[in-house]
């Protein structure tokens, strides 16, 4: 005769046997805990979450993307890269070269100094910058040093540098065209202003030049020198510009060329620019000021003096030379 089976403990309602016990094979779960904490959720959750794979890294994602798109992840990306900055470099390099000859034609360009005429302020093989800028839209100065243009025989004919390397001239000559390099062949001379359109500039009174009568002191002019070793008186003609050296013993400026046109003196059109400042070699860096004894207020006095003197001296001139004239016409119609 068989007992009765247990249909299961009261409040069992699985009506499982044994209720809660244990069955063979199979280990029992703990219970979630009765005070409402959840320790139970948490210890499967990291069961879970050890059984899991890691997720995928950021590199690893970008890389499935990329093979989506079906192109290379990394490499690919980095070649087109390069290539394009390859396209963009020539327009990059053009830019600039545009950018260095307008800043050469307008704005600023280096000079190198060929010989020693301007010593002791600037020595042969000196670079300086010069302002073109202020020559195309202002007056030049007394006591300036300016570039200017061969205005015709200043300069001796000579022929320019073919020799050397062709590939080193190529690149010397663009860099010579953008005004990045100083050019050895243009016909340009560097002097300083001393006298200005309507100026009587003369020498000497008491060992000084004089401007409009008035004697000026040149501390720059070369240790040793005289203010100039040849007597002269000129006024400076409109638009016109009388120019010395520094190094006067060695200087071949107006002075030299009174034979010429002008008197000596230079057209203003031909300035190229303002010096402003020296800038090679690094040791001799200076700005190149213009000196106090041409900021003085009575030598632009003097010459509206002087202008007016020759105003009031020309205009009797010119009647009396009227008057001729006519006398010799009347003495001509009367024959």
């Amino acid at each position: 005769m068989t007992e009765p089976v247990d249909p299961g403990r009261p409040g069992d309602p699985t009506g499982r046997p044994g209720g809660n016990e244990p069955v063979e094979g199979v280990e029992p779960t703990s219970a979630a805990p009765t005070d409402g904490t959840a320790e139970g959720v948490d210890g499967a959750a990291a069961n879970d979450a050890d059984a899991l794979p890691p997720p995928p890294s950021r590199v690893a994602r970008r890389a499935g993307d990329a093979a989506d798109d079906g192109t290379e992840p990394t490499a690919g990306r980095r070649v087109g890269q390069s290539s394009s900055l390859m396209r963009e470099l020539p327009i990059l390099v053009f830019v600039a070269l545009a950018l260095a000859l307008l800043i050469k034609t307008f704005l600023v360009q280096a000079f190198f100094i060929p010989s020693d005429s301007m010593e002791n302020t600037l020595l042969q093989g000196d670079r300086v910058l010069v302002n073109k800028f202020a020559s195309h839209f202002g007056d030049v100065k007394r006591g300036e040093v300016v570039v200017f243009r061969d205005p015709g025989g200043w300069l001796p004919a000579g022929a320019d540098d073919e020799g050397g390397n062709p590939i080193v001239k190529g690149i010397k000559d663009v860099f010579v065209f953008v005004g990045l390099l100083p050019s050895s062949s243009e016909k340009d001379l560097i002097k300083r202003v001393i006298g200005v359109p309507g100026d009587k500039v003369a020498c000497c009174t008491n060992g000084k030049i004089t401007v409009n009568g008035i004697p000026i002191d040149e501390p720059y002019v070369y240790p040793g020198d005289k203010p100039s070793d040849r007597q002269f008186s000129v006024t400076v003609p409109p638009n016109r510009l009388w120019v010395m050296g520094d190094h006067r013993s060695l200087s071949a400026d107006s002075r030299v060329h009174m034979s010429d046109p002008g008197n000596g003196t230079i057209p203003a059109d031909n300035v190229v620019g303002r010096a402003f400042v020296l800038v090679w070699p690094l040791d001799r860096w200076s700005t190149l000021g213009v000196p106090d004894t041409f900021k003085r207020k009575e030598l632009d006095d003097a010459a509206v003096a002087v202008s007016s003197l020759g105003l009031v001296t020309l205009v009797p001139l010119a009647f009396v030379r009227r008057r001729r004239v006519g006398r010799l016409i009347h003495d001509v119609d009367a024959a």
